[in-house]
């Protein structure tokens, strides 16, 4: 059954740009002719650099790992806050603030070094 889904999943992605493939309005009513245009592909991202583009990657992921710090420290409060006097919990709960703390300091610093690296050395805005 596996080997199934997994047959029909690559199919569909090696057929997926037959699909999204458009060739516009290929029949002229008038004439019968039928006619081929030009496609034309937008460009999806909002940027026009490549550094512009990295900034936005990173930043992204960056915010990603800072919510994961976030519900580490929400993890860690409530390990310490159930912990109903066991010192191994409590020490448990503490363990993970600390290390969310670090965690925190670790991101900050990053943005602040890649932030210099692409603005002031690079020139990316």
């Amino acid at each position: 059954m596996k080997k199934i889904i997994f047959i029909l999943l690559l199919s569909f992605i090696v057929c997926l740009p037959v699909f999204a493939t458009d060739y516009g309005d290929v029949s002229n009513q008038q004439t019968g002719d039928i006619t081929s245009k030009p496609v034309t592909i937008d460009n999806p991202l909002t940027v026009s650099s490549p550094q512009a583009l990295i900034g936005n990657i990173i930043a992204a992921v960056l915010g990603l790992v800072g919510s994961v710090s976030l519900l580490m420290f929400i993890v860690g409060g409530l390990t310490w806050m159930t912990a109903a006097g066991s010192e191994d919990k409590i020490k448990k709960g503490k363990n993970i603030i600390t290390w969310a703390t670090i965690g925190l300091v670790v991101i900050f610093s990053s943005y602040a070094i890649v932030k210099l690296l692409f603005t002031d050395i690079l020139g990316a805005k």
